[in-house]
Formats: structure tokens, C-alpha cells, sequence
């Protein structure tokens, strides 16, 4: 079986105006979260997301995949080899587990998440 979608993360402009929006087309529950700035978004079956603003180093807005993975290092090094550049290294969310982010050889942001 392949790596499961595990999370998607929306990149925008206006996170109250997109709140509204998200809320409303498709009955998702977004709160803020216990990290300042980003929401989580429940849509009643896993995977959830989450919604924040776009940082201005971001060409455009933006939605991210997460895949779950079994070894965030060991996949980045596989991404790596056959084309892919990392955009942001391993790192930690406290009490879940760890994240990173490369583009694919078409410039395409694919997240990868190893659960704790």
C-alpha cells in the first residue's frame, strides 16, 4: 500500500475571509490552534488540515499535501536522489511527530509526516 494523504495544509490571503468560505461550502469546523496564526480544520473523518496566512515568501497561495511516512530523513534522501529539492528540512512538531517539505522536479510542494 502507498503513503496515505495525512494532512493538508491551505496557504491564504485573507484566513478569515477563507474561514468563512471553507465553512460554509463544505461544513468543515476551523479553531484556532495552540500555535499563533495557524487554525486547524476538522472535516469530520481523517485527514484534518490545517489553514494560515500565506507567508510573503510564497509565490502564491497555496494548498499543501501531507504524505504519512514511516521516516521522514529516509524519504527526503529518496526525494532528493531521483530530482526532487527540499524547501524545508526535518523538523519537529512537539507531541506528533516531524515533518518536512521538498518540490517535486516540476517545482510542486509535497509535505511528508512521520508520526510519533
Amino acid at each position: 500500500m502507498g503513503n496515505p494523504i495525512v494532512h493538508f495544509e491551505l496557504m491564504v490571503t485573507d484566513p478569515a475571509k477563507a474561514k468563512g468560505f471553507y465553512t460554509k461550502v463544505f461544513d468543515w469546523t476551523i479553531e484556532e490552534s495552540s500555535m499563533p496564526g495557524y487554525s486547524m480544520i476538522t472535516t469530520g473523518t481523517p485527514p484534518a488540515g490545517g489553514m494560515m496566512a500565506k507567508p510573503e515568501m510564497a509565490p502564491m497561495s497555496a494548498l499543501n499535501t501531507y504524505f504519512g511516512v514511516d521516516d521522514v530523513d529516509a524519504t527526503l534522501a529518496k526525494a532528493v536522489a531521483a530530482g526532487a529539492t527540499t524547501i524545508a528540512p526535518k523538523m519537529e512538531i512537539p507531541g506528533m511527530g516531524y515533518w518536512a517539505m521538498f518540490t517535486d522536479p516540476d517545482g510542486i510542494p509535497i509535505g511528508i509526516f512521520q508520526g510519533q
